[in-house]
């Protein structure tokens, strides 16, 4: 089966199983609001891509890391997207979940979806309890503090902000947790996959500040130009526009070298290749803003 239908198949099991019984019927329907569709999966993807990789002996286990990491990256779009943060009012061309459910709605999705991402590990730690251990130590570490994606959100309330630091932790965290959690479900030893995670959470951070300057909300199905509003530590700002994807193409290339020897290893690079190729900005679109 694909990795694309089986990452829905499973996060889809375990938006079903938070919906079932007696559920708040508005609380349930957010969580599939906040969920589907989703975007590229990419987290997931690299995931299973690197499971794959290490012999994919449970995937099973596999799909439940996959299932897990886009929760919680859901959860943080969810609880991003509200009034005391970003105030967006679109996310992925439709109303964010605070817009169509109402705050406490959204504050609510969002710490079910993480909780959710949990509990999907847990479920499939009778399949290998050490397995199961690990995978949940390393999403506990890249959600919360002082390295996970919740210090990232901080780091945007310091009066100084580190900008390596802040992009580790915003976004680069869940990259890291993506990569390792995909050996750990294969049972293989994460530690060589960490780097390959890291460049990929880098780059993908780069093109995030790439996209918020020069794309319109249309384009980007969000609001545009977040980091100028709210202040926000930007590539942009540090390196400028060609700098920025000057440096983006070298984290990328960085990121295929960094791949361990393994049986799996050309199709990976391929993965990867494939990944730079959608965040890598070729020119600058027709609809980007003038203010740039």
């Amino acid at each position: 089966m694909p990795f694309s239908r089986r990452i829905e198949a499973a996060i889809l099991r375990s938006i079903r199983s938070g919906q079932a019984g007696a559920a708040p019927p508005k609380l349930a329907a957010a969580l599939e609001h906040a969920v589907f569709p989703g975007g590229a999966r990419i987290r997931p993807q690299i995931c299973m891509s690197v499971a794959k990789a290490c012999g994919d002996d449970m995937p099973a286990m596999a799909d439940a890391a996959g299932a897990a990491i886009e929760l919680i990256h859901c959860a943080s779009l969810v609880h991003d997207d509200m009034p005391c943060f970003d105030d967006a009012d679109i996310r992925r061309g439709k109303p964010t979940v605070h817009m169509a459910y109402s705050e406490p709605l959204a504050l609510l999705a969002g710490d079910s979806l993480i909780i959710m991402g949990f509990e999907t590990l847990a479920r499939q730690s009778m399949l290998d309890c050490q397995r199961g251990a690990a995978l949940m130590m390393t999403l506990a570490q890249s959600t919360g503090m002082p390295n996970g994606i919740c210090a990232g959100q901080a780091w945007e309330s310091e009066d100084h902000v580190d900008l390596g630091a802040y992009h580790r932790a915003k976004t680069g965290a869940l990259f890291v947790a993506a990569s390792r959690m995909g050996a750990i479900a294969a049972g293989a030893d994460p530690e060589p996959w960490t780097e390959l995670g890291a460049r990929i959470g880098e780059a993908f951070q780069v093109a995030d500040d790439l996209r918020d300057a020069l794309y319109d909300e249309e384009t980007l199905g969000k609001p545009a130009g977040q980091d100028e509003v709210h202040g926000r530590p930007s590539a942009v700002t540090a390196y400028g526009v060609k700098g920025a994807i000057r440096h983006l193409k070298d984290i990328l290339g960085g990121a295929i070298a960094s791949i361990p020897a393994c049986e799996g290893e050309a199709e990976l690079a391929e993965v990867v290749r494939r990944t730079a190729e959608r965040l890598t900005p070729v020119s600058t679109p027709s609809s980007a803003r003038q203010t740039v």
